[in-house]
């Protein structure tokens, strides 16, 4: 078989297993059996040549081709769907209600919904950004038709299929200095807000002390505070900037969850318009995640 004959269903088992991270769990999602999924990666590895995973005994992890497959083979899944509904031609929605995180790739987003309002002019988008649980609220409520957000990883009884995972982590200045003889200086969001839990769980579970040096009304001016020196934040690793620093777990600096993009749509209906908008959005997330220059210098 050469690539040009890959089977859809071979590249449907990959997607299922990078984006829940275990075969079993992909197993559940594609409705067959554990060593089916398992079959299927080895068919999908020897037809393309490509070692896509890297698998140990306690975890698995996309290799570099398996990453970019990933990409492409959610945009080849994607239009691919499209052409089937095109042929079956069901009822369009014309209007999409979409909330989104205020925090998600946020230099993104215009270039994001510029691509896709080209690539479905037929589509009108209603779009509501704020925090994940007024998003989650206004779903609830029946005012949005899908919700992409983060959420802090708990466990497998949250709704949602997970699109992209980040760690959280420790972000100072540049210059910054710990003084582990004084309360922690926090940067943080008004609540209800996810990061700003994370940071005060994470304190109270050492008994540190802590104050609020700043509270700040969106991301800009989080970010704003700590390269300013104000104080300490909690952010995903995407959102340091070359004026910061990450602060590596330590007795002062406890060691902190992994933080999830999920989506949220449950009408049917929605999925043909759903699922190009997530490619597009995974396809940002990864560009954001790209290490720069300056994370590898930091890695010497």
């Amino acid at each position: 078989m050469s690539a040009s004959d890959l089977d859809l269903d071979l590249l449907r088992a990959f997607v299922a297993v990078a984006e829940t991270g275990s075969f079993t769990a992909a197993a559940d999602v594609i409705g067959r059996s554990q060593s089916a999924v398992s079959q299927k990666i080895l068919r999908l590895e020897d037809t393309l040549q490509l070692r896509v995973f890297e698998r140990t005994s306690r975890s698995l992890t996309l290799t570099a081709d398996g990453e970019r497959l990933l990409s492409s083979g959610r945009r080849l899944l994607s239009q691919y769907e499209a052409f089937m509904h095109e042929l079956r031609d069901p009822p369009q929605v014309t209007t999409l209600r979409l909330g989104i995180s205020e925090n998600l790739v946020h230099t993104q987003l215009p270039q994001l919904l510029s691509r896709f309002s080209h690539a479905y002019p037929d589509v009108q988008l209603e779009l509501m950004t704020g925090s994940s649980e007024e998003l989650l609220d206004s779903h609830e409520a029946g005012l949005l038709d899908i919700v992409i957000a983060k959420r802090k990883k708990a466990g497998s009884a949250q709704r949602g299929r997970v699109i992209w995972r980040e760690p959280l982590v420790w972000i100072a200045a540049s210059n910054y200095r710990n003084d582990s003889r004084r309360p922690a200086r926090l940067v943080m969001m008004r609540p209800p807000c996810g990061y700003r839990e994370v940071m005060t769980e994470a304190l109270d579970s050492i008994r540190r002390e802590w104050v609020t040096a700043c509270t700040a009304s969106n991301l800009i001016g989080v970010q704003a505070a700590v390269a300013g020196g104000l104080g300490v934040t909690v952010l995903g690793k995407s959102f340091v900037q070359n004026s910061m620093k990450i602060l590596p777990a330590s007795e002062q600096w406890p060691a902190l969850p992994a933080t999830e993009v999920a989506v949220i749509a449950e009408a049917a209906a929605m999925q043909h318009a759903v699922q190009p908008l997530v490619s597009l959005l995974s396809d940002a997330l990864m560009a954001s995640a790209s290490p720069t220059l300056d994370d590898i210098a930091q890695g010497l």
